[in-house]
């Protein structure tokens, strides 16, 4: 047994031999200088020692021999231990200076220990030699296994990368003597991710070994050994699990789900109505995913519009310009898809038709025309027609049209519509003079759906009739000095019509030739509807005569002409060398307007007996 215990110290020490002298070394405590044992003075006698650690002791393991090269082994000399340990982990025979280790030692808790010998008389306890200090270390075995501290190991990669990419490197620590044999020294070797990824033995690096796809496979997770003794058999090892995530670069395209996509709208659909969605599938993912749609060629072009939705990359269709059944009920359109940031090396795009059917909608009535304009004569007896509207249903089933004025709460209710033709007519005579223009809303309905409407404006103007005779343009206040001159314009006159005929006013003046007081002065018609009133005599009494009456015809040019006998009161001033009225005695002025003949005979005949003509 005790044999066997020594087995490992004895191999231990064996290993070391070839490196160490074997002369004895004697280290003086107090002068710390190195003495030959060829010399005169007395000295120690050892080698170097050690112990392996992690030894199960049973019973004390003899470690080396200290003693002094004068004991002459008469049981004189008595040797003393002290330092690290002593007594508790090494102990020595006072008689021969065996050292024994009597404790199981940890090297990496502590690799050596410093211990001091000390050899004195047994029986004078006197030094026999010098205090010494020597050292035993704590010899390593591989009784630590490598460990990954930095863990967990997360790396990326791009997808496609060339062979010999790096992409991480690992580092294994190991807690043995890195100086003492290959406890503590590392190989590093790939237990699965191949044939992706490799490793180097030496530094831990990871590489890329073999091209990869994303769209295949976006993740892989690489166990890494790390095993000591330089991967010899019986050496330690630790693994390291590397999670690699293969990052996305645009070496896919778009590809339509489908080569051909049936979709249809309504036509009444208004414009920026959604028609339907298309897809195109890309395998990458992110911005290397995102694609802009567009319309390459068909006869939709026009009529439809296509614009990305940026959340799920559908190519969302929407009416661009408003669509007709009746018209036309299908459209083919090709649309392409791109890449929005397109890789150079991968130019990617798909195509697809789509075609839109147009479907029937109940649409309302539409009327010809967007607005009419229609005329009347003023006068004109009841149901007399004005004109007619015009409307459709524009639909395939034509349904027919029911007609209607929309009347509001103020209107004056002078036109009637047939409900089956349109025709409008009046149901009272009109008259310009109090309306001069008509705005009505006609309804058309659908007889089948009178939900279906639709209206239109009806503008319906009146045709003058000459039906108003023309009069004075205003009160006129005309006086005459008394010392006015023959031929002097005392009074430029003009007229007014309530007609409005087409070609304008044309306005004729002239006096009543017979009237007695119009002999004292004249009427001259300008020619550009207006008459001057001139003197027919030098000279005028207030005294004999204060006021005249002149008699002035004036007359249109309608169809028939209609004229009236007006008024113009004359009174007489006494004026300044300038013409200045200073004093005047203004008599009651008499207008007349658009009298027929009857009235006016009995006007003047009043006229003359209140003025005393016979």
């Amino acid at each position: 047994m005790e044999c066997v215990a020594l087995l490992p110290v004895v191999l231990g020490l064996a290993q070391f031999c070839p490196c160490l002298s074997n002369s004895p070394v004697f280290h003086d405590s107090r002068d710390g200088k190195h003495q030959s044992p060829n010399r005169v003075k007395r000295g120690w006698v050892w080698k170097q020692f050690f112990v392996y650690e992690e030894l199960e002791v049973t019973q004390q393991v003899y470690v080396g021999q200290l003693k002094s090269d004068a004991d002459k082994q008469d049981g004189s000399y008595k040797y003393i231990l002290s330092g690290d340990g002593a007594g508790e982990i090494f102990t020595i025979d006072e008689q021969t200076g065996d050292i024994h280790v009597i404790k199981k030692l940890d090297r990496e808790e502590k690799a050596s220990y410093t211990l001091r010998a000390q050899a004195i008389n047994r029986y004078t306890n006197l030094p026999m030699e010098p205090e010494s200090e020597f050292i035993i270390k704590v010899q390593d075995i591989n009784d630590n296994a490598p460990q990954f501290l930095q863990g967990p190991y997360i790396a990326s990669v791009p997808e496609m990368s060339a062979e010999g990419t790096s992409v991480i490197q690992v580092t294994a620590t190991d807690l043995d003597d890195p100086t003492y044999g290959n406890n503590a020294r590392l190989i590093y070797s790939l237990l699965n991710g191949q044939p992706y990824f490799s490793v180097e033995p030496k530094t831990g690096i990871i590489r890329v070994s073999s091209q990869t796809d994303r769209e295949a496979q976006e993740q892989y997770f690489v166990i890494i050994q790390a095993k000591d003794m330089v991967g010899q058999m019986g050496g330690l090892s630790a693994t390291a699990t590397v999670t690699i995530n293969l990052s996305d670069i645009n070496d896919n395209g778009p590809k339509f789900q489908q080569k051909l996509y049936h979709l249809s709208v309504l036509e009444s659909a208004p414009f920026g109505s959604y028609v339907g969605r298309i897809m195109a599938d890309d395998s990458d993912i992110g911005e290397n995913a995102e694609m802009n749609y567009t319309f390459e060629e068909g006869d939709g072009l026009n009529f439809f519009d296509i614009v990305t939705d940026n959340s799920t990359q559908e190519g969302i269709i929407t009416v661009k310009k408003a669509v007709n059944y009746e018209s036309k009920r299908r459209y083919s359109i090709r649309v392409k898809a791109v890449n929005k940031y397109v890789d150079e090396r991968f130019p990617f795009e798909d195509t697809a038709i789509v075609k839109i059917s147009v479907d029937d909608a109940d649409e309302p009535p539409f009327f010809i025309a967007p607005e009419y304009v229609m005329e009347i004569h003023e006068g004109a007896s009841p149901g007399s027609y004005v004109g007619a509207v015009s409307a459709r249903d524009q639909d395939n089933a034509n349904s027919p049209i029911r007609y209607s004025i929309v009347w509001s709460r103020h209107s004056q209710r002078v036109f009637s519509i047939d409900a089956q033709n349109g025709t409008i007519s009046v149901t009272k005579p009109l008259d310009r003079e109090m309306a001069a223009w008509h705005n009505i809303t006609v309804r058309a309905t659908e007889a089948k759906n009178t939900a279906q409407l639709a209206e239109v404006m009806v503008y319906v103007g009146v045709v003058d009739v000459n039906d108003h005779a023309p009069e004075f343009a205003r009160r006129y206040n005309t006086y005459v000095c008394e010392n006015s001159k023959m031929g002097k314009v005392i009074q430029t006159i003009s007229a007014v019509d309530k007609d409005e005929p087409v070609e304008g006013h044309r306005f004729y003046f002239r006096g009543v030739a017979e009237a007695r007081n119009n002999s004292n002065f004249t009427i001259r018609d300008n020619k550009d509807n207006t008459a001057s009133v001139l003197t027919n005599r030098d000279g005028f009494s207030y005294n004999e005569q204060h006021t005249f009456f002149l008699l002035v015809i004036i007359m249109d040019n309608g169809n028939p002409p209609l004229s009236s006998t007006n008024t113009l009161t004359i009174s007489v001033c006494d004026c300044d060398v300038d013409g200045n009225e200073q004093s005047c005695h203004r008599g009651k002025s008499f207008f007349s307007v658009g009298f027929n003949t009857g009235v006016l005979v009995a006007i003047l005949g009043c006229l003359f007996m209140s003025l005393g003509w016979k």
